[in-house]
């Protein structure tokens, strides 16, 4: 379900498991932070940041204040609800009730996953380092579920995600399936698609109830905040949490 100031994810968890995406409409920054800005690490003023976080919130409902990452694109994951200081990580996962997981992105990959009774849940970060380096396989490991629903939230679309030979062949060095989700450009150039780089590594874990991915946030720039696009630019986020 879609309106003007988030996401809700298309997919079958179950009814105590709650998710949602921001979009950038509905907050207080200004300029190229226009408006829902929820990042305190991009140049915009921190006041109309935590004011965002505030409206974040109070229009999802959230139970608690979300366990905020430092992002390194790395493949590190932590437990939600150890988190009261801000950490070096790029998921978070927890079994308790009221912890909200969250990630933020602008262009890169949020990935949200839940066990089937939505005992655990897990919100990912991954971009292109992220996704070579494990995140995915670092955050199934935590939650230790045999199988799990994944939601691919809001990224950069197949054909705006320009990357060089150096990419392409660390992933192929990973495994050549990878293969699949590169379209050559010529020039040592390549179109990657973020979404399918990530569905051939769930499926190599054998995960297959695979939902979303079907976003650009390069080409909607109403509704998304870019990297690629802007340069300087806000973050959406990226929730989850259960009953």
């Amino acid at each position: 379900m879609n309106n003007k100031r988030w996401i809700t994810p298309d997919w079958p968890a179950p009814s105590i498991v709650h998710a949602a995406v921001t979009l950038r409409t509905g907050g207080v920054s200004v300029g190229v932070f226009n408006s829902l800005n929820a990042a305190l690490h991009v140049g915009d003023n921190a006041d109309w940041v935590r004011q965002n976080r505030a409206i974040i919130k109070d229009m999802l409902g959230l139970p608690s204040e979300p366990a905020w990452l430092e992002q390194i694109h790395g493949n590190r994951v932590v437990d939600a609800a150890s988190v009261d200081l801000l950490q070096q990580a790029d998921a978070s996962y927890t079994d308790k009730p009221g912890v909200v997981c969250a990630v933020m992105t602008a262009d890169c990959l949020p990935l949200l996953v839940c066990a089937p009774d939505g005992s655990q849940v897990a919100a990912i970060h991954a971009g292109w380092r992220g996704l070579l380096t494990g995140v995915i396989s670092n955050t199934l490991a935590a939650i230790a579920s045999s199988d799990v629903l994944v939601w691919l939230g809001p990224a950069i679309g197949p054909d705006c995600f320009e990357v060089g030979d150096d990419v392409r062949e660390a992933f192929l060095n990973k495994a050549v399936a990878f293969t699949a989700a590169f379209k050559p450009q010529g020039k040592g150039k390549w179109l990657a698609d973020i979404y399918q780089l990530a569905r051939i590594d769930l499926a190599a874990q054998g995960i297959n109830n695979i939902y979303g991915g079907v976003f650009c946030t390069f080409t909607e720039q109403q509704r998304f905040y870019s990297y690629r696009r802007d340069k300087e630019t806000g973050r959406m986020v990226t929730l989850i949490w259960r009953d």
